[in-house]
């Protein structure tokens, strides 16, 4: 266990749990929370969670987000507003995964959902929240638009996560990757397709 990362990063390593047996699961958890370390598991099912909660006490869910964790939730920093933003209804997971993990490490944290392309006025109505951001994460799919058009609006860094939601031509993802790495737009930075998690983990750190 990389029992050092909150020193290092400020927050503790945390579990992916996809591709881990359960009892794999249960004893790492077990050791961050020997250490006296925050708990947060990603990508956790349900299933899995309901076995978990019979060994570690005090263990919360957001099915939704897909995330457990333990651990008292740090008092939101007092400058510095997050907004997590997504362009449909379909990319409200990986937009949750991304807010929540924003909201355990502390930050003060507004969702913005459902205001794509699509409908270019939602997201233009709300130019006033939007320019009160410190850092604004875009969760958009299909082809990943959202993020150009957000980051043109504001002068703050933009965190892109494109989401696999989309018809066949998209490729799960890969048309929003594309768009979003070749935004014309400065100041945005992409992760990995879904990775809600490491969007919110860059974002908290920009804003810290």
């Amino acid at each position: 266990m990389d029992i050092d990362r909150q020193k290092r990063r400020g927050f503790a390593e945390a579990i992916y749990c996809p591709g881990k047996a359960k009892e794999h699961i249960r004893e790492i958890a077990r050791q961050l929370l020997r250490d006296k370390q925050n708990l947060l598991l990603t990508r956790l099912d349900k299933k899995t969670f309901i076995y978990l909660k019979k060994h570690l006490p005090g263990l919360q869910y957001n099915p939704l987000a897909k995330i457990g964790f333990i651990g008292k939730k740090k008092a939101p920093l007092k400058k510095g507003l997050v907004l997590v933003v997504s362009a449909g209804t379909a990319d409200i997971p990986v937009a949750e995964e991304a807010a929540l993990t924003l909201e355990i490490m502390g930050n003060r944290v507004e969702r913005l959902y459902d205001v794509g392309v699509a409908g270019v006025h939602r997201v233009i109505s709300h130019t006033g929240l939007l320019k009160k951001a410190g850092v604004i994460v875009v969760v958009a799919g299909m082809e990943g638009a959202l993020a150009s058009l957000v980051s043109g609006l504001v002068s703050v860094p933009v965190v892109a996560v494109p989401t696999s939601c989309g018809y066949g031509a998209s490729f799960e993802g890969l048309s929003a990757l594309l768009t979003m790495l070749n935004s014309c737009s400065p100041g945005i930075a992409t992760v990995n397709i879904d990775n809600g998690f490491g969007a919110g983990y860059l974002a908290s750190m920009i804003n810290r």
